[in-house]
């Protein structure tokens, strides 16, 4: 699907990141990973460079305008443009009830999964008008960005966000030939989730139950989602909120 494209993904080092990373090199993408994390980058880069492709990286907090600046511009020179970016750095944060949760845990999650994705997109927008070529960005929101989920105020409200500027975002550069999607995950089996299940044990044994499928999601699920977001057999799609999560959000 992404044979030729040069892509950029965040939120590489590892779960849904990772698992979008290594077909996109292996499809023959150029591909720029990027996470806050250089161990996780350097795991995901020996993976790919296993299956006999590359893939560049650079350390990046998307929190930073000035990182996500040289990331853009690093991904340019490297990969010679950009053509396709997977916005997919994220966090969940501490899981509280609203009246229990604190300032600084939202600030840090909205930083991250609402600021982060408005500052790459700013700058992956300006540079494919400035290049004046088609160009496909998709986003990582979360069913928990299209209906409320407990214990975790600030997730929701950061993947509400993502949503809403993806929506506007498509809006605005559709005449431009710029295309901007959300895809929005279920309970996915990444170290978020077994995070969660540190935490919370009876939360995550309830998550599979909550789904029409009964199971969990696998990383290459949402990661395959995503890669046709990006590429061309999905050109007539924009400002769309992608649910794939096996059926969680149709129930009631």
């Amino acid at each position: 699907m992404l044979d030729g494209k040069r892509v950029l993904i965040t939120g590489a080092g590892g779960g849904i990141g990772q698992a979008a990373a290594i077909p996109a090199a292996a499809e023959g993408a150029r591909v720029m990973i990027a996470d806050v994390n250089e161990s996780w980058l350097e795991e995901t880069i020996e993976i790919i460079r296993a299956a006999g492709k590359t893939a560049e990286m650079r350390v990046t907090d998307v929190t930073s305008e000035s990182d996500v600046a040289g990331l853009i511009d690093d991904t340019v020179a490297a990969l010679g443009g950009l053509d396709c970016a997977y916005n997919n750095a994220g966090i969940e944060g501490a899981w509280a009830r609203t009246a229990d949760s604190t300032l600084e845990n939202f600030d840090r999650v909205v930083a991250v999964n609402q600021t982060g994705v408005y500052l790459c997109m700013r700058a992956e927008i300006q540079a494919m008008l400035k290049a004046g070529t088609p160009g496909s960005i998709v986003n990582t929101a979360s069913i928990a960005g299209l209906a409320g989920a407990q214990f975790m105020p600030a997730y929701v409200a950061s993947k509400h966000a993502v949503v809403g500027l993806t929506a506007s975002a498509a809006m605005e550069y559709a005449r431009k030939n710029i295309r901007v999607n959300a895809v929005c995950p279920g309970p996915i089996e990444t170290r978020m989730l077994s995070s969660l299940a540190s935490n919370h044990p009876r939360a995550s044994e309830a998550m599979p139950e909550a789904t029409a499928m009964k199971r969990l999601g696998q990383p290459r699920e949402i990661a395959e989602a995503a890669c046709w977001l990006m590429s061309d057999r999905a050109s007539y799609v924009t400002g769309v909120a992608l649910p794939v999560d096996g059926g969680m959000i149709a129930g009631p």
